[in-house]
């Protein structure tokens, strides 16, 4: 008999396969109405959004070690004008003549997505977007990767490529302190409501110090649970054009990557425009020198050039 059950398990095991494969730790699970959770051990760390009747993909929340979101949707006081404010998100408010920064000019609109990887080490999802103008014509289109991996104690990066494609004609960036990356922090996080703090790599302390100010990362951290203090430090690569970058940063909670205050770049035709950052979420208010060796490790990543699209 025993020789019997023998001979049936191993049927089975040639019939369906090996042993079951270990499951990822990280892992990018699409969710209903265009979004995919990007989970760590089964509990969700991210959410990015990309529906086409919303203004541009975004990503929220981004929780932090406490279990709480480190960002928000839109500015606590002035909710109206700022609408634009969706957590983590890129846009640029001169865009060969149209305005993606606000609410009220072009919009970025999803197109497809193009793949989703699980691993221990990182999970990732890719998508391919269009920049539309008020009329509905492309004006660009990009490619991007929106990655999560794991850190000690909870922590976590998340980094972000994108690649900008202009199919047509040469499309200038103008010169201007908004885009290419916003990140709008929880309302308690803030200097103003919460009593948090801004730092950059060079030292700067606060609004006054900071505000577009070249650096290469610039750390937003404040309370967000009574007993607790997080935060999350922005990341410019150093491949990056412009770089270091200026940062825009405000007291009423939001900091910024902003590409093109020192001078407006062109995308060429045919010659992609590759940009890398990350969001380091940590715990507590770490040393100056903790986030800077975390920099220089997302420094010495290698550059992502996505694969070539198959016709």
């Amino acid at each position: 008999m025993l020789r019997i059950l023998q001979a049936l398990l191993l049927v089975s095991v040639a019939a369906f396969g090996a042993e079951p494969k270990p499951v990822p730790r990280m892992q990018a699970v699409p969710q209903p109405r265009d979004e995919v959770s990007f989970q760590r051990d089964g509990e969700e760390i991210a959410r990015f959004h990309f529906a086409q009747d919303q203004r541009r993909p975004f990503v929220f929340p981004m929780i932090g070690p406490s279990g709480r979101s480190l960002t928000r949707m839109g500015h606590p006081r002035d909710p109206m004008t700022h609408s634009h404010h969706n957590s983590v998100w890129f846009s640029h408010q001169f865009v060969g003549g149209a305005d993606f920064w606000s609410d009220h000019g072009g919009r970025i609109s999803h197109l497809r997505v193009l793949r989703y990887e699980d691993a221990d080490d990182v999970a990732f999802a890719e998508t391919e977007n269009a920049w539309l103008d008020k009329e509905g014509k492309p004006v660009l289109h990009d490619r991007r990767r929106i990655s999560v991996k794991p850190l000690a104690g909870r922590e976590w990066l998340l980094l972000l490529d994108l690649q900008l494609e202009a199919r047509t004609a040469d499309v200038p960036l103008g010169e201007t302190p908004f885009g290419m990356l916003g990140v709008r922090m929880a309302k308690t996080i803030g200097v103003l409501d919460g009593g948090g703090t801004i730092r950059n790599s060079e030292g700067g302390v606060d609004e006054v110090a900071c505000f577009r100010k070249p650096a290469r990362w610039m750390d937003y951290s404040g309370p967000i649970t009574p007993a607790a203090q997080e935060g999350i430090a922005l990341f410019d690569h150093p491949q990056n054009p412009n770089h270091p970058v200026s940062f825009h940063c405000r007291g009423d909670g939001w900091m910024g990557a902003a590409l093109t205050f020192s001078g407006a770049l062109t995308v060429k035709k045919g010659e992609p425009l590759r940009l890398r950052y990350a969001l380091y979420v940590h715990a507590g208010m770490p040393e100056s020198a903790k986030i800077e060796e975390q920099w220089k490790a997302f420094a010495g990543t290698p550059w992502m050039n996505f694969p070539e699209k198959k016709n």
